[in-house]
């Protein structure tokens, strides 16, 4: 790492994260308290995983002696896409694992999953880590998004893992991720392994949650950048008074980012596709609640506004998500200058209402497996272009199209998530401790102080259900959507009438990491409604 450094990193570095006292005071002597095992909503998953399915959730107390005076050897993988808080879970996780027993190793593999199955690795020591704690991205090791899966790339896992002599290997990352490291768990567990696998929930898009993950980590410093730089542009827009603004958001397959940004940034226009799929909405139908409030909002003398749209709106929107699946199926065995003129009529006429470079984009940007990049359809300039067709010889409308993905991917972790994601790596470091696998880390009371967070673990298989994928029955953990009836989009509808004609811009400002704790601190909105 280049040890040069700003200003704000040399005083980044001397932050400190937050938890709860067992946690931080004596990490070694923390044992494991076995509660119910929680009940798995498929059957099939006892079936696939005979060996790590109907374990207890796991939570911790002090003990008087330490757990083992073992050192031990453990290896961790970045896993996906980058999220801000990557650094601190391994130095949590470090520092758990030093705490236990001086002599205890960490090894990270390099360039992700791949780098198991390469046997890459790098000694993570204190002196390697240090000058990485609080700060944003993956670039200590690296990351990737290899699967480890199938009796092949299993062994060799296995094999690295049993060459370092691991005891345990921690996988910091996303659902696919944790259902991998539910299937590795597994295999090693059958196979005679030493090597304890343990799940870390990271992802900026929020949708992996359950009742022991109240929030994977990065959503918190992700959400933040983007609503500082949304309300930028709601600030320009309120200046200019001349443009409509279109910001598509990350998160393809939940409205998460996009909801928690509106309730930051309170915006004139805020699409959330679940509600699109749950009313059946049309496109003609979704363009029509931006074209309503362009028209409003001009007849109150107002030219300009901000429209947020979630990444993954286009799946959402039925009619289209149909096109899409027949447009996948027939390239998969035609060529692309064929399959419009075999579509359904139904379908046909859907693609003839897209703007030409949208239709292209379905056609000819596929990825590896033939399918549709729902990621870089441009679904902003979609509904700028349906609008822009709407209220043509109407009212004045002048738009810009923004996407705002990477720029929240490696921003430094707020306090919240530094704090979060030291906590995760400890809890890691715990559970090898007392020799648990095939267990995610998770964190409950996170609306709170940092100090009354409460530590605990579940089985992932607990989380697992089937679905078909590329024609088999894969274990995966279901993403969590929007729920519609839940209190933070309740709370969200209940008020998003008044900002159509309000200007109720709110501007969060940059990430504020010096300061009292109610700006410091700060959960996100999402968090504090889920709590109340």
């Amino acid at each position: 790492m280049n040890q040069d450094r700003s200003i704000l990193q040399r005083h980044r570095a001397g932050y400190v994260p937050k938890g709860p006292e067992l946690l931080l005071a004596r990490p070694g002597n923390l044992r494991v308290v076995e509660g119910e095992a929680p009940a798995c909503p498929d059957p099939d998953i006892s079936g696939q995983f005979p060996h790590s399915s109907g374990k207890p959730v796991l939570t911790f107390r002090d003990g008087v002696e330490p757990v083992s005076t073992a050192a031990l050897r453990v290896g961790v993988v970045l896993s996906g896409g980058q999220a801000p808080g990557g650094h601190n879970v391994i130095a949590g996780l470090l520092d758990g694992l030093l705490a236990a027993h001086p002599d205890s190793k960490l090894f990270g593999f390099l360039a992700g999953p791949g780098g198991i199955l390469r046997g890459e690795t790098v000694e993570l020591t204190p002196e390697v880590v240090e000058p990485y704690r609080n700060t944003g991205g993956f670039d200590i090791i690296g990351s990737g998004r290899d699967k480890i899966e199938g009796d092949q790339q299993l062994q060799a896992a296995m094999n690295s893992c049993a060459e370092l002599k691991l005891d345990g290997l921690v996988v910091i990352g996303g659902d696919d991720s944790n259902t991998n490291a539910a299937v590795m768990a597994e295999y090693f567990l059958a196979h005679g392994s030493r090597t304890s696998v343990i799940g870390v929930p990271k992802t900026i898009d929020g949708d992996l949650m359950n009742d022991w993950v109240e929030q994977s980590f990065g959503f918190d410093t992700a959400t933040k950048v983007y609503s500082e730089l949304i309300g930028n542009i709601c600030r320009d827009a309120h200046s200019a008074k001349k443009y409509w603004h279109f910001i598509k958001l990350m998160g393809r397959s939940a409205s998460h980012v996009t909801l928690e940004c509106a309730m930051q940034i309170r915006p004139d226009v805020t699409l959330i596709g679940e509600e699109v799929e749950a009313k059946g909405m049309t496109l003609r139908q979704v363009a029509g609640t931006v074209v309503d409030a362009v028209i409003r909002r001009a007849e109150a003398g107002r030219n300009y506004g901000v429209c947020l749209v979630p990444e993954g709106l286009i799946e959402f929107i039925p009619e289209v998500g149909v096109l899409i699946r027949r447009l996948n199926d027939l390239l998969a065995k035609h060529d692309a200058d064929k399959v419009v003129g075999m579509l359904p009529a139904d379908s046909a006429e859907v693609f003839k209402e897209l703007p030409e470079g949208i239709a292209r984009q379905l056609l000819i940007d596929r990825d590896s497996h033939g399918n549709v990049q729902v990621s870089r359809i441009d679904t902003e300039k979609l509904l700028l272009e349906l609008a822009a067709e709407q209220v043509k010889g109407k009212v004045k409308f002048s738009s810009q199209a923004h996407f705002f993905g990477y720029e929240g991917r490696c921003s430094a972790p707020s306090n919240f998530d530094a704090d979060y994601t030291a906590c995760l790596g400890r809890i890691a470091a715990v559970l090898l401790a007392n020799g648990r696998t095939g267990y995610m880390c998770g964190v409950r009371q996170l609306s709170d102080p940092a100090t009354d967070w409460e530590p605990c673990a579940v089985p992932v298989t607990a989380l697992l259900h089937t679905e078909t994928r590329h024609g088999e029955r894969k274990p995966v953990i279901e993403k969590a959507l929007v729920d519609l009836d839940g209190p933070v989009f309740q709370a969200f509808a209940r008020q998003r009438e008044s900002w159509v004609l309000g200007d109720c811009y709110l501007f969060p400002g940059p990430i504020q990491f010096f300061g009292p704790a109610e700006v410091v601190d700060r959960s996100t909105a999402t968090l504090q409604l889920r709590s109340v």
